[in-house]
């Protein structure tokens, strides 16, 4: 692989070119500069591209095809990060800030970017989970500037906000729960042992951040992925040691947990934003949508016998006070979840009449992005080919070896 590093001064706010700058950095990876741009758009918010080291069957097989750009969207990796320290130095102005991080700033970033490379020239994109909100975002917008788009586990809910996000994930997130429990039975009662030492016991994972019964069940985002169920089981073998929690189990519970790492504060920050179109506030939407679901309320399982549920990928305000690296980021959250009024991220007449050649993988048990409100959106985009499919897990583009992009890459043909 031939690796070529790329750095853009960009405006924060593309409707004020002329006022704050910031940098976005792309790494071009390919086998050949005669092959066309294939821009990747990854998962998210708040993650950087991935880092290649040669033997990601996804992009091997991108490559063969195409000359691809991985792309640190903005605030991430090296592009001008967003992080606690940065957000402190602006004050009273980071949440407006942030406001500038979501997919229709990315849109444009990756437009500005498409013009400095290889100017009037459309070029692909791929979109995985977040990445796909993004993709839809730039049909909305910019699609001229697009000669294909591939998208998986990452078709929005047009038209839902995040409450109505929430409310369709949680009874997905229920049966992951069932399905683990049904696999690995003995888990039902490790699970109640480790949630009854957290409820009567004030314990602290080796990075300072304090494990409640909550941030323990929050611990079931992994079982959104290929081999998330097989590792919560392994997670909870042997989690005590003499009447108390392990190290070791400790420390695997913090590693379980670092999809929310305060490494990556926009994952938490604008992780509800990224559901609304126009409109606001989200009112910390996941624990509005969790107090409809006492099936989830830990205590009450223990108190009745039941089965403790994991939840899943979501942000509850209780993420910032038990963690003393993002502590002082709460008032932030608390501002953006109160702000009334967002810009758009869809138009839905110019995806009904989108042209651009569209194929989506949609994957029928995904806990991250919603079935149903995928296959709604699909319905909606013109011009889009739907690949449904039980085979793989909301992971199946980085996990499988390069099958699930190259399924999408014949029936875009």
């Amino acid at each position: 692989m031939k690796v070529v590093d790329h750095t853009f001064d960009l405006p924060l706010d593309h409707d004020a070119p002329d006022g704050e700058r910031i940098s976005v950095y792309a790494r071009e990876v390919s086998v050949s500069s005669e092959k066309p741009w294939l821009l990747f758009l990854g998962g998210g918010p708040g993650h950087p591209a991935p880092r290649p080291i040669g033997d990601e069957g996804w992009l091997l097989r991108a490559l063969a095809d195409y000359r691809v750009l991985l792309l640190d969207q903005r605030g991430t990796g090296r592009s001008t990060q967003v992080n606690r320290h940065t957000l402190a130095a602006r004050g009273d102005a980071a949440a407006e800030y942030l406001t500038h991080f979501r997919a229709d700033s990315i849109v444009r970033d990756a437009e500005a970017i498409r013009r400095s490379l290889i100017g009037d020239e459309p070029w692909s994109v791929l979109g995985q989970s977040f990445g796909g909100f993004c993709v839809v975002t730039y049909l909305s917008f910019a699609g001229a500037g697009l000669r294909e788009a591939f998208v998986t586990g990452g078709l929005p809910g047009v038209g839902v906000d995040a409450v109505g996000a929430y409310r369709a994930h949680f009874p997905v997130v229920a049966a992951k729960n069932a399905g683990h429990y049904t696999t690995y039975p003995s888990d039902i009662v490790a699970a109640q042992r480790v949630a009854s030492h957290l409820v009567s016991h004030e314990v602290f994972l080796p990075g300072g951040r304090r494990l409640t019964v909550e941030a323990f069940q929050s611990l079931g985002s992994l079982l959104g992925g290929r081999d998330g169920s097989l590792r919560l089981h392994y997670l909870l073998e042997n989690p005590f040691t003499s009447g108390t929690l392990s190290d070791a189990f400790l420390q695997e519970v913090q590693n379980g947990l670092s999809w929310a790492s305060p490494t990556n504060p926009l994952y938490y920050l604008v992780h509800e934003p990224s559901y609304l179109d126009g409109v606001g506030p989200t009112g910390w939407a996941a624990q509005e949508v969790r107090a409809e679901h006492p099936e989830f309320d830990a205590r009450r399982a223990l108190a009745a016998g039941d089965p403790v549920l994991f939840t899943g990928e979501m942000i509850f305000p209780w993420m910032y006070d038990d963690d003393p690296l993002m502590r002082a980021l709460r008032p932030v959250a608390d501002e953006l979840s109160k702000r009334p009024t967002w810009s758009r991220l869809y138009d839905v007449d110019r995806l009904r009449a989108n042209e651009v050649p569209v194929v989506a993988a949609v994957y029928d048990t995904d806990m991250y992005v919603n079935r149903d409100l995928s296959l709604r959106t699909a319905e909606l985009i013109g011009n889009l080919r739907v690949w449904h499919t039980d085979e793989h897990q909301h992971d199946g583009l980085r996990v499988s070896n390069g099958v699930v992009l190259s399924h999408l890459f014949e029936l875009m043909v």
